[in-house]
């Protein structure tokens, strides 16, 4: 049994008029009566009765439509998801986020504009360091990634900066220079600097250590948070300063402070990084909404 046959014996039971389901379908009437004798036959009943004008069900036919029905409407059902999928306009598509880039408001405005446009595309996401997100990106158990540059996997990987954001300095509410608006780094020498684990982030990591250390911050005195964001939960508590990105003073807690790094030179990008070989659908879809922005 072809599917052929049933979509023309639907068509010809829904219009219950061979011409008029001819020329929906896009066809002669002569093959379209040939190809309902040949589904006749292959069942050995009759499923319409012709008539002087037009057509009737059969009782078979009428107990076989609902069925055939189903069949087309499913068979029409998996075509276009197969096509949607292959378009990437539908499906899945894996990404990854570096944990400070979940405070980006970038991100997920890219993020909604994309939803809006491909609304039948499921979007799979997850947290993970830096080191974590290269190799699952690597390893194609991811799609793309929004991550922090600098990098050093960058090399590895097709990227497109999509937000460039100024570090800035987080204090206790309490702290003698909470109030001023900005503080050179070598104000801060005394301090000590909380810092996220070199894995989360290693280019960023070094940069920021390097600069702190210019400024004659004090190595012995860092102190080490699981990631950037909860570095200002320690900061909150009194136990030191952190270098975060601008993102992250979206963080309501009155018990932190924010201010700028005079002469800044620290600045960190949120990337679209994705891999150099056979990109998905979807994700060429996401880069050129990046490239529209």
């Amino acid at each position: 049994m072809e599917l052929r046959h049933l979509r023309y014996f639907v068509a010809v039971a829904e219009t219950l008029h061979f011409t008029r389901a001819a020329e929906m379908l896009g066809i002669s009437q002569p093959p379209l009566s040939q190809q309902i004798q040949r589904l006749e036959h292959e069942i050995g009943t009759p499923l319409l009765k012709r008539l002087t004008r037009g057509v009737e069900l059969t009782e078979a036919g009428r107990a076989f439509l609902p069925d055939a029905l189903q069949v087309v409407q499913l068979a029409d059902h998996a075509l276009e998801k197969a096509r949607g999928v292959a378009r990437g306009m539908s499906g899945q598509m894996s990404l990854g986020f570096a944990s400070s880039v979940a405070f980006g408001s970038p991100v997920f405005e890219l993020l909604g504009r994309f939803r809006a446009r491909y609304p039948a595309m499921e979007l799979i996401t997850r947290e993970e360091n830096m080191a974590l997100l290269m190799q699952d990106l690597r390893d194609g158990l991811l799609d793309a990634a929004f991550i922090r540059l600098p990098c050093e996997s960058s090399k590895a990987f097709n990227l497109r900066v999509i937000a460039t954001e100024r570090m800035m300095i987080a204090l206790p509410a309490g702290h003698a220079l909470s109030q001023q608006a900005s503080l050179a780094l070598t104000q801060l020498a005394e301090e000590t600097l909380i810092m996220f684990p070199r894995e989360v982030a290693p280019s960023l990591y070094e940069l920021i250590v390097s600069t702190c250390l210019r400024a004659g911050l004090c190595a012995d005195r860092f102190q080490q948070a699981p990631q950037i964001a909860a570095s200002l939960g320690m900061v909150a508590a009194g136990c030191g300063i952190a270098l975060v990105p601008a993102s992250l003073c979206c963080i309501n807690n009155p018990q932190l402070r924010f201010c700028e790094i005079e002469n800044n030179t620290l600045f960190t990008d949120i990337a679209f990084a994705w891999r150099r070989n056979h990109p998905s659908r979807s994700v060429l879809h996401l880069l050129s909404l990046v490239s529209e922005e």
